[in-house]
């Protein structure tokens, strides 16, 4: 067996300009303009360039960048003084193509953001105790780079070509914050979501292994003397597996895709 590097980097940053306005007591609406800017390289997929409509824009060529503006629009109302509804959504944005990969990602290097919406509930059971629970649709499918099975017979970066597999995916959060002091609030958090890649697509997504399902979240707010802010978060993604067949064409098999994660985040704000 040989074993092949194959280091791959997406970056995503979006800056959103956000409006909003009470449109009376209790509801409040508003809108956030998203401009988005990607990079994206990969190397070491020289064993797939001949499964590629472009093989010399598949793999190795740097970093390539690709940028797009959308939309996203909210809305929240008191129902009662303890609740709290909200939902959210957020088409999908076009994104320019990743033209140095074209041969790898459908439509000729497309890699568009895919749409999601959303609703939640936010309950205050207490004046210290505030619970929150969020219901989240990611349209994975409407982005034929990500959303695509993997085993279409056609080359990678055509149209219409092969992607990643991406079931749309349904993410469920609770949380819960709680007035400790009047200056510290701690908070705590749960994360569930389907699995958006099948046992057929894992062999592919050994690219992108994204397949946790569970997050648990910790942290908390300090304000400070000066009127700043000082948040601390832990983030615990368990460890998930998801196996498959290796297709015929590059050697057969199996696949396997094992993901596990923490994360310590600082804010500091004024």
């Amino acid at each position: 067996a040989r074993l092949i590097a194959m280091p791959i980097n997406l970056e995503q940053l979006f800056i959103s300009p956000t409006w909003s306005r009470k449109i009376n007591d209790t509801n409040s609406i508003g809108i956030a303009i998203n401009l988005a800017y990607q990079m994206f390289s990969a190397t070491g997929l020289q064993p797939f360039q001949g499964m590629s409509s472009s093989p010399g824009n598949m793999t190795n060529n740097g970093t390539d960048t690709s940028t797009g503006i959308g939309l996203r629009l909210g809305w929240t109302g008191d129902i009662t003084p303890q609740i709290t509804l909200g939902a959210t959504y957020q088409p999908k944005t076009k994104m320019s193509k990743f033209s140095k990969y074209a041969g790898l990602f459908a439509d000729q290097g497309s890699f568009d953001i895919p749409a999601n919406y959303g609703v939640g509930i936010a309950y205050k059971a207490t004046p210290q105790v505030t619970t929150a629970l969020d219901i989240t649709q990611i349209k994975y499918s409407g982005v034929s780079s990500v959303g695509n099975s993997s085993a279409i017979p056609l080359p990678f970066g055509s149209s219409g070509g092969p992607g990643f597999g991406w079931k749309d995916m349904t993410v469920f959060k609770l949380g819960v914050a709680y007035q400790y002091e009047p200056d510290v609030t701690l908070r705590a958090g749960f994360n569930h979501n389907s699995q958006q890649i099948g046992s057929n697509d894992a062999f592919l997504n050994l690219l992108a292994p994204g397949v946790v399902q569970n997050h648990l979240t910790l942290g908390g707010t300090w304000k400070l003397a000066n009127k700043a802010e000082l948040s601390v978060a832990y983030i615990h993604a368990f460890s998930q597996t998801v196996s498959g067949p290796i297709a015929s064409t590059v050697g057969g098999g199996n696949a396997s895709i094992k993901m596990s994660e923490d994360s310590i985040g600082v804010m500091y704000g004024w």
